[in-house]
Parts: structure tokens; sequence; C-alpha cells
């Protein structure tokens, strides 16, 4: 009973391979908005780390984000990354008929116990944050014990 197969039911599923992922595919691109309404809100940004002798190097891609609207801290060896911005389209006259305002905020926080908060440095360029943080030197802390 367990091989039994309704009649013709295999032929009509091969035909409609794919079909359904090119209805799934439409329904993810129209119901995620138009590329110009979607903001940083829908997703969190990108962050490459690299560690070296030296120190760390961050780069965070954040398209469209201004300097006053970025906030970096160090707090214990934990680097955070805010991002606060508020969107809205004015045009200046008050006979619009459709006007959105929106805002939005995230951050990332990253880890870097050894982290030297005294040389943190960053700079935002073409959309990317580049942030370098160097390490701290460590002391020698062995200690000679005499065995009695």
């Amino acid at each position: 009973m367990a091989g039994l197969v309704p009649f013709n039911k295999r032929a009509s599923s091969l035909m409609n391979v794919g079909v359904d992922d090119f209805y799934n595919m439409l329904d993810d691109f129209f119901s995620a908005g138009w590329p110009s309404q979607r903001s940083l809100s829908a997703d969190t940004f990108k962050v490459d780390i690299q560690e070296d002798e030296g120190g760390y190097y961050v780069a965070a891609e954040l398209p469209g984000v201004k300097r006053e609207e970025l906030s970096l801290s160090m707090d214990d060896g934990r680097l955070t990354i805010a991002v606060s911005r508020s969107e809205s389209s004015e045009d200046g006259g008050k006979n619009y008929l459709h006007k959105e305002r929106r805002f939005s905020s995230m951050q990332r926080s990253i880890l870097l116990a050894d982290a030297d908060a005294s040389g943190v440095k960053a700079r935002l360029e073409n959309g990317v944050l580049n942030v370098s943080i160097p390490k701290q030197v460590k002391q020698n802390t062995a200690v000679a014990i005499e065995v009695e």
C-alpha cells in the first residue's frame, strides 16, 4: 500500500518544478518593500574584524550614514558602534499628498579584551567606518617563587 501513487500525480508535479520557487522569490521581493523604502532599521550593519600583533581593525558598512548619526564608545574592552537616524522627506511646502517620516537606531558591540581604549582611531569614508584599536602592552607578571 505504501508504494501507491495517484494516477498522473508524478507527471503534473514534474511540470511544475521551479514555478513555486519563482513565486516564492517574487513574494520575498515585493513583501520586503521597494529599495527606496528599505533602510537601516530593517537590517543590521555588516562588520569585518581583523587582528594582528599590534591591534584590531574593524570595518563597518554604513551606507548613507553621516558622521553626526554615529556614536562610538569603548568600555572595559567592548567597542560599541551605534547609529541613530531620523529620515524625513522634507519638501518645504504643505501641499503634499503623501509624506513619510522614519526613525531607526541600531548598534553592534564587539568584545576586544586586551584593547587599549586610549589609542582608538575611527574614520568614516565612502560609507565604511574604519576603526583601529591598538592592543595593550602586556606587562610581565611572572613572579619567582622560592621553594622552602
